[in-house]
């Protein structure tokens, strides 16, 4: 893995977000120390770095409070990042390792770029504390992460090509409303039929809910421009915070089996392994795709960040179960937080 390291330092700056920060460390005077907590930036859902969906892992957040997460995350002007929370050997072996997600909005209970490029950076870590000349950990096939969504865990192997594949075991996915597409369609001042129909507009949850839509042709995802304050009113109607996901067959490339947007109102993400999950369940359901068949996503080629998805779910009678979702992730960056 060709990985360019740079170790940076940065403290939270006294913007408004962080005046909530609890500062009592500052009371003691200059000569308190100051705290100090080490990250890994890396690159998710690529092996390439500067592409796929960016993430910073604090690997021991200990002593953090709420508050300051949050205002962490929006130090790193990132989607999410992710605070681990180290445990006893036997603890974790039973329960998994504790990770928190948040974004810049607050906690959330899963997200999938982060959980995959938390597992890849902890596995990195295990495999770099083996003693010269003696056998790697034997735990570096699987790290399983306890989140606020459960238990999940990431299995890895080698591909083809030697570079180190991480996959995800999301929970069992729920099925929610199914959209009408005229209204959806207009909500994205797209014509019905600008809306594919091998599968309904449905809103899926694997820990948290999107709502699919298919689009029938690339240059419609290319173009899509969305009006975020009237989805945000239809999602509220709803009753939930759902996202959208954009997908089409229609991608010019036959080892692409879908391409994907995810837009909100705080902007576009490179690669969403939630949604992509949710997606691997919806495809099964509907019959768009087998149960157990691997389909090749590609997301953030509109932002220059583009992504490999690999996801696949199982079928249980009429249960959706197993939902995978993998791929690669690379470390470019490793740093010192400092408060």
């Amino acid at each position: 893995m060709n990985t360019t390291r740079r170790t940076v330092i940065f403290g939270v700056a006294a913007t408004a977000a962080a005046a909530a920060v609890p500062r009592a460390h500052a009371a003691a005077g200059a000569a308190s120390p100051a705290r100090r907590y080490r990250y890994a930036h890396v690159d998710v859902f690529t092996a390439e770095p500067l592409a796929g969906n960016p993430l910073d892992v604090f690997l021991d957040a200990r002593g953090l409070t709420d508050a300051e997460m949050l205002a962490i995350t929006r130090e790193t002007f990132l989607s999410e990042a992710t605070f681990v929370f180290p445990r006893d050997a036997a603890t974790e072996r039973e329960h998994g390792i504790r990770v928190r997600i948040f974004t810049p909005r607050g906690e959330v209970p899963f997200a999938g770029h982060p959980t995959l490029g938390t597992a890849t950076v902890l596995r990195q870590l295990r495999l770099a504390s083996r003693r010269p000349g003696g056998e790697p950990p034997a735990d570096l096939a699987r790290i399983t992460l306890d989140l606020n969504v459960g238990q999940v865990p990431v299995t890895f192997t080698e591909d083809a090509s030697g570079r180190t594949f991480g996959e995800m075991r999301q929970v069992p996915p729920q099925f929610g409303a199914v959209h009408d597409r005229e209204t959806i369609a207009k909500l994205l001042n797209l014509a019905p039929g600008d809306i594919a129909d091998f599968a309904p507009i449905q809103t899926v949850s694997t820990g948290l809910p999107f709502a699919i839509v298919p689009l029938k042709r690339l240059s419609t995802l290319r173009s899509l421009r969305i009006d975020a304050d009237r989805l945000s009113a239809y999602a509220a109607e709803q009753g939930a915070d759902v996202g959208f996901y954009y997908v089409t067959r229609d991608t010019g490339d036959r080892d692409v089996a879908l391409r994907a947007r995810c837009i909100d109102p705080d902007g576009e993400d490179a690669a969403t392994g939630s949604a992509a999950g949710c997606t691997a369940g919806w495809l099964v359901r509907h019959g768009a795709a087998t149960a157990d068949e691997p389909v090749h996503i590609r997301q953030g080629v509109e932002m220059n960040r583009p992504s490999d998805i690999y996801v696949r779910a199982s079928r249980d009678g009429e249960r959706i179960v197993n939902v995978r979702v993998g791929g690669h992730a690379v470390q470019t960056m490793a740093g010192e937080l400092v408060l």
